[in-house]
C-alpha cells in the first residue's frame, strides 16, 4: 500500500508540473510551490517557446550591427522577421511601432554597413502599406549548405515569436506613454527574466545589473528612468534598483506576456 502511495504521489507531483509548463503558472521548484496566483493564459503557452525567445534576444545582444538601444530594438525586430530564412516581409507600420528617434538614419546605416539588404531605400521601407510590404534581408542569416542557422526553432514558430515581441512594445500604455526604443526594450527583456508570478529574477532573486547593461546597453543612471518609465506605464511594481541587481514584481495585466523562467 505504502508502495502505491508513494506512486500516486509521484504522478500527482508529474501531473502538476506538466500543468504547471503548459500554463506557467507556479514557481517550479523541487516542491512545486504554487504561488497563490490565478492561473494565466500567455501568449507563449509553453516552456520551449519561452526559451526560444530568450534565445533570440541574446543572440541579438551579442550580435547585434550597431551600438545603442534604438539599434538593437530594431535589429530585434528584423531577426524575428527573417530568423529561418534570413529574409521576409515589412511594412512601415512595422517601424514606426518601435518609436525610434530616427529611423530613416538607422537604416541607412543597418543597410551601409551591409547587414541589412533592401530592394529600394529606407523611405520606400517606412511608407510601404500591408497591400505592397517591402522584402528585406539579412544575409547573416540566410541559411548555407555546411552551415546550419542560429536557431533551433521550426517556421511555425518564428511568427509566434515575432508576434509576441510585437505585443510586447506595442502594449498600450507603452504606447500613451510615448516609451523609448530603450524603454520596450527593457520591458522585452523583462519579460523573459521573471518568475512564473512575476517576479524578476530565477526564484524572484532578482536581475543582475550586468546583465541588464548589456542587454539594454544603459548605465545604472540611465536603467533608473528606465524602470521609473516602466512602474509608471503599470508594468513594473516594488521596483528597487541597486549597485548591484534590480528586484521587483511584474504587474499582473503583463503576466500573460511573460516567458517564465525555470529551476
Amino acid at each position: 500500500m505504502r508502495w502505491e502511495a508513494l506512486r500516486a504521489e509521484q504522478a500527482a507531483a508529474t501531473a502538476r508540473l506538466q500543468h504547471q509548463q503548459r500554463t506557467g503558472t507556479g514557481t517550479i521548484t523541487g516542491d512545486l510551490a504554487d504561488t497563490g496566483r490565478p492561473d494565466v493564459t500567455r501568449l507563449l503557452t509553453v516552456a520551449t517557446q519561452w526559451k526560444h525567445a530568450r534565445s533570440v534576444l541574446a543572440y541579438v545582444a551579442d550580435h547585434s550591427p550597431l551600438p545603442g538601444p534604438d539599434e538593437r530594438l530594431l535589429a530585434l525586430m528584423l531577426t524575428l522577421r527573417t530568423a529561418l530564412t534570413g529574409t521576409g516581409n515589412l511594412v512601415g507600420q512595422d517601424i514606426a511601432a518601435l518609436n525610434l528617434t530616427d529611423p530613416d538614419d538607422l537604416l541607412d546605416k543597418l543597410t551601409g554597413c551591409g547587414w541589412l539588404t533592401l530592394p529600394g531605400t529606407a523611405e520606400d521601407l517606412l511608407t510601404s502599406r500591408p497591400e505592397n510590404p517591402t522584402p528585406i534581408t539579412i544575409p547573416s542569416l540566410m541559411p548555407r549548405e555546411d552551415t546550419a542557422g542560429p536557431f533551433t526553432f521550426g517556421k511555425k514558430m518564428r511568427p509566434k515569436l515575432s508576434g509576441w515581441a510585437q505585443k510586447v512594445i506595442s502594449d498600450k500604455k507603452l504606447r500613451k506613454a510615448k516609451a523609448t526604443a530603450a524603454t520596450r526594450l527593457l520591458a522585452l527583456t523583462l519579460a523573459t527574466q521573471s518568475d512564473a508570478s512575476g517576479r524578476l529574477g530565477l526564484r524572484g532573486r532578482g536581475i543582475t545589473l550586468t546583465a541588464l547593461a548589456a542587454w539594454v546597453q544603459a548605465d545604472s543612471g540611465e536603467l533608473q528612468r528606465l524602470v521609473d518609465q516602466l512602474t509608471q506605464a503599470d508594468w513594473l511594481t516594488d521596483a528597487v534598483l541597486t549597485d548591484v541587481h534590480l528586484t521587483g514584481q511584474l504587474t499582473e495585466r503583463v503576466l500573460p506576456l511573460t516567458c517564465p523562467l525555470q529551476a
